[in-house]
């Protein structure tokens, strides 16, 4: 098939992988109350091992990246999908606290890893015009999770027990991530470079940095600040909504429906900044965005009924998961396709390690004063950093890709 027309099967493949991949992982705060109201376990126990998963997702990230870059996206995919399956199985069978966060934390979100950073490395490869967008689009596909995945794991809560609604997802991880992930190719230029390895030719001249050069350029480390403060912003805010909105008095469907019009927002936000991005600058529109961001989740702090709920959901769906795909771009613009997994993978840590943050504190917050105003007003001081080093990109100046600017 055509180059112009399989990337946008790249493109469609990546989208489903990560909402299918993230709505697995965003279970967590749909079956936050059932699990510990079953198991007697603390808000923050079973909280714990959604921070100890976007650790996984850190350190993941960047072992994918580089693995993808050295043997490509497709194997590192379809590891990461009989992974994430197997480990959501096993967290059904969990007996003890431990044992839930170790499986549910660092197995599922080690699995996980194992698709983003792959994956957008992938797309930005197979785009030379229209980068943001298709970006975009992906992203848009893993936004999907809640508006899919999140309702779902609602409605089967509702007339089964947490174990069993953990057990039927693995198995649609499983019957849909593995064939997708088939579909799955390495970006034409790259794949070029490997065939001619492979013949015995003598691989081309690399021009442009190396690795070592890109990680400690400013716009690297700018790049990975800037997203691991963008991350903490809006992981507890994410996390903790379904719990707050039932704290609240919102029945549990009604408030997991909180997340559906997030997310379908988010799918708006992830088109319009694509959009925005390729017209007008990757790094102008995500610096706007991040001081937009921060004060749309203050406003979670002003909120107690659902149509409160609902118009900041809106607001903040549409913000948050329009910065996200920016990263991906400005890595794809600023550093050679070679290394986009490492590149991607090392912004993806940063922006594991900001998730991290939210559903502990969230957690511990929420034990120690009964509810989740000061999560707000913390979240507010981390978007109002993003703003602050995101701004610092005029003035960065990274490493050029080897490659002519499409």
């Amino acid at each position: 098939m055509a180059r112009a027309s399989y990337r946008w099967v790249i493109v469609a493949a990546g989208g489903l992988l990560g909402c299918i991949a993230i709505g697995a992982m965003f279970s967590l705060p749909v079956l936050l109350q059932p699990i510990a109201r079953d198991t007697g376990w603390s808000v923050t126990g079973v909280s714990t091992a959604m921070t100890i998963g976007f650790l996984a997702m850190a350190v993941g990230s960047v072992g994918w990246g580089v693995l993808s870059d050295r043997i490509g996206p497709r194997p590192v995919v379809l590891i990461g999908s009989a992974l994430l399956a197997a480990s959501i199985a096993w967290a059904s069978r969990a007996t003890a606290l431990i044992e839930f966060q170790f499986v549910f934390g660092l197995l599922v979100g080690t699995a996980t890893a194992a698709i983003f950073a792959p994956m957008m490395a992938c797309v930005t490869g197979w785009f030379d015009s229209q980068r943001a967008l298709a970006v975009s689009l992906v992203s848009a596909g893993m936004g999907m999770a809640p508006m899919t995945m999140s309702p779902l794991t609602a409605l089967l809560v509702s007339s089964h027990d947490w174990r069993t609604t953990l057990l039927i997802i693995s198995g649609i991880v499983a019957a849909v991530m593995i064939p997708t992930a088939l579909l799955i190719r390495r970006p034409p230029a790259l794949d070029r470079a490997a065939a001619a390895t492979a013949s015995g030719e003598p691989a081309p001249a690399q021009t442009g940095p190396s690795v070592r050069q890109v990680v400690r350029s400013p716009l690297f480390i700018v790049l990975l600040l800037a997203n691991f403060f963008c991350c903490a912003t809006h992981s507890g805010p994410i996390f903790h909504t379904v719990s707050y909105a039932v704290s609240c008095g919102i029945p549990m469907i009604a408030a997991v429906s909180i997340y559906s019009v997030e997310g379908l927002a988010g799918l708006f936000g992830r088109l319009g900044f694509g959009l925005l991005g390729d017209r007008f600058g990757a790094g102008r529109v995500l610096v706007t965005g991040l001081l937009l961001q921060a004060f749309a989740v203050l406003a979670y702090a002003f909120v107690s009924d659902l149509r409160g709920f609902y118009a900041v959901a809106i607001m903040v769906g549409f913000i948050y998961a329009g910065v996200m795909p920016l990263y991906a771009v400005i890595a794809r613009e600023n550093f050679p396709l070679r290394m986009m997994g490492t590149v991607i993978g090392g912004t993806a840590m940063a922006g594991s390690l900001g998730m991290a943050t939210g559903p502990l504190f969230g957690g511990m917050i929420y034990d120690a004063m009964g509810e989740y105003g000061w999560l707000y007003v913390g979240s507010w001081a981390m978007g109002i950093g993003a703003f602050l080093i995101a701004l610092t990109f005029r003035f960065a100046r990274g490493p050029r890709t080897e490659e002519a600017p499409a």
